[in-house]
């Protein structure tokens, strides 16, 4: 598990600005939210959550944001790329209303969660948030499962405008919701799981990491927590002990960064 193996890109698909889904061949079983290491020859080893599973199929979905995804981005369809994984733990989906909320890129990792759920027939809520219309994906996909989607943009160019966690926040107070699921900013997920009282809370973090197996210490919140290990879904009830969730991240030199 821990050597790569080597794959060669299917498809590589265009969902938004700056943001490609790379589908791929990779036997191994992997549950909604965890996560690969995606080696790129010649530039990087990097973390990246499915996005899409189908049996041997799985995918990637990222925004270009850096070296990494930018060399990553660039591949084509018959290019080789490194897998290891999947580690950490997924999402674990209980009651019959789930709501998901995913604001950014974070809507790709709660896809398969979300597809999983609907086939289980469970009521699926999903809030999309992006910054305008031209950075929302997976819409229709949602829709076509069978879920609930609701839109919000930050400038109103679709979907009612505002941020996601507000349109979360009005749906936990006029509706049942028996679990809250949620990836995207962490300020917006430390909002979400204050709201979530005595609802059941799971969020997946992301940090900066390395081995992706919980020798480097790179990826440590909180008082030893490992999001590689530990991660990077994790409950409410262990969020909110975290005193570092929703304030700040670490950078490849240790250094704190602020929300």
């Amino acid at each position: 598990m821990n050597v790569p193996k080597i794959t060669k890109i299917i498809e590589n698909k265009r969902e938004a600005r700056n943001i490609i889904t790379i589908t791929f061949r990779y036997p191994e079983e992997i549950v909604p939210g965890q996560f690969f290491m995606i080696w790129i020859p010649d530039v990087d080893e990097i973390p990246m959550s499915v996005s899409y599973i189908n049996g041997d199929i799985k995918a990637i979905t990222f925004r270009k944001v850096g070296d990494a995804t930018s060399a990553l981005y660039k591949l084509k369809p018959g290019d080789k790329i490194g897998i290891r994984g999947p580690y950490g733990n997924g999402f674990k989906m209980h009651g019959k209303h789930i709501l998901f909320v995913g604001s950014g890129t974070g809507v790709a990792m709660l896809a398969p969660a979300v597809e999983e759920a609907v086939k289980n027939r469970i009521s699926s809520t999903v809030v999309i948030g992006a910054k305008n219309k031209s950075e929302l994906f997976f819409e229709k996909r949602l829709k076509k499962c069978g879920a609930r989607v609701v839109i919000s943009t930050d400038d109103g160019s679709a979907g009612c405008k505002g941020f996601a966690s507000d349109v979360a926040k009005r749906i936990l107070k006029k509706e049942k919701i028996n679990t809250v699921l949620t990836c995207g900013p962490e300020v917006m997920m430390k909002i979400l799981l204050d709201c979530c009282k005595n609802i059941p809370f799971q969020a997946s973090l992301e940090r900066y990491m390395k081995c992706s197996i919980g020798i480097c210490g790179q990826c440590c919140i909180g008082k030893g927590l490992r999001v590689c290990i530990d991660g990077p879904v994790f409950d409410g009830k262990t969020l909110k002990k975290v005193e570092d969730f929703g304030v700040f991240r670490r950078d490849s030199a240790g250094r704190k960064i602020q929300f």
